[in-house]
């Protein structure tokens, strides 16, 4: 019995093992354990790879588009820079004439202009924004012509101010002598200063004394809209040469080259010659082209633009000369200017 029951044993455990190896002569089956963990260890050892390329591809990538990028950017730097200095020494070759052009013109001013203002006077107004190394040398270039400045007004940016209107009027009404009759009647303060300076500083058929005149200028002064350099001579001139700057630009702007170029008018309505000069002819409000346009005052008042440079200086000096021949010009190189400087007869 014992035998056979052994036998029976052992046959049921072979038949057991051949079951779970599976059928005969196949492989067992894996466990799921084992399944799992060779699936994510595939998963993990591709990915790795992948991003391994891509950062390899990138490096390499990067440097080879830094190289060509660098290589462009330092072709680009190196072609400015060359720019840079070839402009660089065209202004210096272009400061260089003009300095020379200058020294040219100002060592043939005396005998350009010898003779052609003598016996001549005239009275000089700056604005508010001339410079005064201008407002020096057209002096010196009148000088060099003969003429005699009387006087010299600079006129304040408080002149134009459109908050000092009401105090030039009310002081103009205050000081004005009786024999005074030609002032504006319209309220506008810089234009009846204006006018009365302008009628005090000028020779006119107004009834004026030298204390009125005293009188009327230090009261102006003391306003703080004018300075006066040196004395006023009494002898008073018919012409009159405003030296003007650049036109202004700040949030009045407009009220402020309104206000000058009134004060030009009345000046000029009382003038028998009047030259109005100024570094150019550009620039909103600019009195010079303001001039130029308008018909009427284009007929009367000469204009100079580039007063800055010693040519535009011999040109106002010399524009005053055709003056009293009774003619008007407009000079410069700025837009309305027939010549640059004009013609006059030996």
């Amino acid at each position: 019995m014992r035998d056979g029951g052994g036998a029976g044993d052992l046959h049921h455990r072979t038949h057991l093992d051949a079951t779970a190896r599976g059928a005969v002569g196949q492989p067992g089956l894996p466990a799921a354990e084992a399944v799992f963990v060779i699936n994510f260890r595939y998963h993990v050892v591709s990915l790795t790879a992948v991003f391994l390329a891509l950062a390899v591809g990138l490096v390499l990538g990067t440097a080879a588009l830094n190289g060509t990028v660098q290589n462009q950017i330092n072709e680009q730097v190196s072609g400015l820079r060359n720019s840079n200095g070839q402009l660089r020494d065209q202004v210096e070759e272009l400061q260089t004439r003009a300095a020379s052009q200058d020294q040219f013109v100002q060592q043939i001013a005396p005998g350009l202009l010898a003779g052609r203002l003598t016996a001549r006077s005239v009275l000089l107004v700056s604005g508010p924004t001339a410079d005064s190394d201008d407002t020096t040398q057209v002096v010196k270039m009148i000088k060099l012509a003969g003429g005699t400045v009387t006087g010299q007004v600079r006129l304040k940016k408080d002149f134009t101010d459109p908050n000092k209107e009401d105090a030039l009027q009310d002081l103009a009404a205050r000081i004005t002598p009786a024999g005074v009759t030609n002032l504006p009647n319209n309220g506008v303060g810089v234009e009846t200063a204006s006018a009365l300076l302008a009628t005090v500083l000028l020779a006119t058929k107004a009834q004026i004394t030298d204390l009125n005149r005293t009188q009327i200028l230090a009261g102006y002064e003391g306003l703080g809209v004018l300075d006066l350099d040196g004395e006023v001579s009494k002898t008073l001139p018919t012409a009159v040469v405003v030296v003007s700057g650049a036109p202004e630009t700040g949030t009045d702007a407009a009220d402020r080259n309104k206000a000058f170029l009134n004060v030009v008018k009345q000046f000029d309505a009382v003038a028998a010659q009047m030259v109005l000069a100024a570094p150019t002819a550009a620039g909103a409000g600019n009195p010079v082209a303001s001039v130029r346009d308008d018909g009427t005052l284009a007929k009367t008042i000469s204009t100079v633009d580039g007063v800055s440079l010693a040519e535009g200086q011999v040109a106002a000096a010399m524009a005053l000369a055709e003056q009293f021949t009774g003619r008007a010009g407009h000079y410069g190189t700025g837009s309305g200017a027939s010549a640059r400087i004009p013609t006059l007869r030996s």
